[in-house]
């Protein structure tokens, strides 16, 4: 299991820093954000560490979503909620403000302060979303 030292959720996984912990197995940690955007929010997050989602192999990937989709069921049968956010970004444009891969489980309530700024429109044409579809198709092998 390889960790950094300067890395504050790589502390939470070694027992190190604080956190109120939910969930630990041997491939990940669950823990709730030192400020929560609500009660019940949950990071999840591998042993091991990685800044990003290319940095993962399958496995760990397998585990993190096996976490998350747990997670997510306990948030529902133990939390009044109206609904909820699975979030994971990817470098600083993405708002990834910890480089050290995690998924926020974000339970919601109708009329709460979270806000993911999804835009309301969007200026891209039909040529820049289909280059994109070929794109993704060639390097995924689809024809």
């Amino acid at each position: 299991m390889s960790q950094r030292s300067d890395c504050v959720f790589c502390a939470i996984v070694a027992g190190e820093g604080p956190a109120r912990e939910v969930l630990r197995t041997d491939r990940i940690v669950a823990f709730f954000p030192l400020d929560p955007v609500a009660p019940g929010h949950t990071l999840v997050v591998p042993h091991s560490h990685a800044p990003d989602i290319w940095s993962i192999d399958r496995d760990t990937g397998h585990a993190l979503m096996d976490a998350t989709l747990e997670i997510a069921e306990a948030v529902r049968r133990a939390l009044p909620i109206d609904g909820l956010n699975v979030i994971q970004s990817n470098g600083e444009a993405a708002t990834q403000s910890v480089p050290h891969l995690h998924i926020h489980v974000v339970p919601r309530q109708w009329g709460d302060a979270m806000d993911i700024g999804w835009p309301s429109k969007t200026n891209w044409g039909d040529g820049a979303i289909d280059a994109a579809q070929d794109k993704l198709r060639a390097v995924l092998g689809q024809r």
